[in-house]
């Protein structure tokens, strides 16, 4: 097989699919591209990586150019402990004020406008920030953090000169609104690529399925490695490995699904989409 490029985002929900990959348990010929998710999002879709995880509303928005790879997302049923929304007054009140939105996400921006138009109700004006709290709270009631920014944030900010901050976990709004899980990424393969290697695209889909049965029988060994590079108590992050989900069932599907009608309903994508999933309806 070719040596293929892989985005990687360095958020720790992604290590457990990497980890294999990365010290070589799962032999894997790839350039593994580092960065947060829109970046990647922007690199596949201009053809410069063959396989990523790719914010969920990416693939809706693009959904002929790439194929999912299967049983593989990174998922949660309710809390999902790292897509917070940090507010100076309560989320019911902040009709007319301005929130900040973190640059680094896709998903969870478009999560937030679902969630404000057809749960709270509340109309909001939106401005996008770099992922840093203070300087996103700074002339905006609240703002949006994801992944390792947002876990850190919470640690780190109970106050911000003075006044408490309220945190909203996203993923328990939408479990409250739906019933139902939430899908943020996707693993997903060009087009072109399976195109021209179909027999290197079911090796591939293989190959993640091994890394992932690896990674989540290592959540004990990533959550200390977790603990030690950010001095926090390895609790937190054993909690962390056990909030998130990494497959891609019926349940997950009928989810997403619901989570892109939504979407379509608040004018943030175009048409309602289908998914094309390697090796279910696709190769």
């Amino acid at each position: 097989m070719k040596k293929i490029r892989i985005g990687y985002i360095e958020y720790l929900n992604c290590l457990p699919i990497y980890y294999a990959l990365e010290e070589g348990t799962v032999k894997l010929e790839a350039k593994l591209v580092k960065g947060p998710p829109t970046k990647l999002n922007r690199m596949f879709l201009e053809g410069q990586l063959d396989i990523t995880p790719i914010s969920s509303i990416e693939y809706a928005r693009n959904p002929d150019k790439v194929v999912i790879l299967p049983d593989i997302s990174i998922s949660a049923d309710g809390n999902v402990e790292s897509i917070f929304l940090f507010s100076k007054i309560p989320v019911t009140e902040l009709e007319g004020h301005t929130v900040a939105l973190t640059t680094s996400s896709a998903t969870s921006v478009v999560l937030l406008k679902i969630l404000f138009d057809h749960y709270y109700h509340v109309k909001v004006n939106y401005v996008d920030r770099k992922p840093d709290l203070p300087t996103m709270l700074k002339n905006t009631a609240a703002a949006l953090l994801i992944g390792d920014d947002a876990i850190l944030a919470r640690e780190k900010y109970k106050e911000l000169a003075g006044q408490p901050l309220i945190v909203t976990d996203l993923g328990e709004v939408w479990k409250k609104f739906t019933g139902m899980k939430m899908v943020y990424a996707l693993w997903v393969i060009r087009q072109g690529f399976v195109d021209d290697n179909p027999g290197e695209t079911a090796e591939i889909a293989g190959i993640f399925r091994k890394a992932k049965e690896i990674g989540l029988n290592s959540l004990d060994l990533l959550a200390g490695k977790a603990a030690e590079h950010y001095n926090l108590p390895k609790e937190l992050f054993d909690h962390y490995y056990e909030t998130i989900r990494y497959d891609f069932g019926e349940e997950e599907q009928t989810a997403l699904l619901t989570y892109y009608d939504y979407a379509y309903k608040s004018g943030l994508i175009p048409e309602r989409v289908k998914l094309r999933i390697w090796g279910e309806n696709i190769g």
